[in-house]
């Protein structure tokens, strides 16, 4: 699967409110790093049901929906498994109605069609100004 293939599978799961993740496209096996994970939080989960034990309950304390997922760039590496994505969320606060934009890069490993490594790279300054101007 190409990876713009794979990704817009990816955010189909993003969009409107945020709902559990079943974690169907991770390996049992997924290794998901946060190189830049605030103080107190993950920055290396293992596992698809660490992750989703670890995602759902975040998700579902949120107030937001996700009103857009807009790749930047896809970027290919020497490794053909492996590939960058740029990408941004949209979201809007549920009960305020304020609406900001955050951007991610992924560097994401595949193999057999699900991810086996994924690097998130969030711009974690603009979700917190976001969560607090809501």
């Amino acid at each position: 699967m190409k990876p713009e293939e794979f990704f817009d599978r990816m955010k189909q799961q993003w969009l409107g409110p945020l709902g559990p993740l079943a974690g169907d496209q991770l390996a049992d096996d997924v290794v998901i790093e946060f190189p830049f994970a605030a103080p107190g939080r993950p920055a290396r989960i293992e596992g698809r049901a660490q992750f989703t034990a670890f995602a759902n309950p975040e998700r579902a304390a949120l107030p937001i929906r996700v009103d857009a997922c807009s790749a930047r760039a896809f970027h290919q590496t020497t490794d053909p498994d492996t590939f960058i994505i740029e990408y941004a969320l949209t979201a809007t606060h549920t009960t305020t109605g304020h609406q900001a934009t955050a951007n991610f890069i992924a560097v994401l490993t595949m193999r057999d069609d699900k991810i086996v490594r994924w690097r998130e790279y969030q711009d974690t300054a603009a979700m917190t100004r976001a969560l607090a101007a809501a």
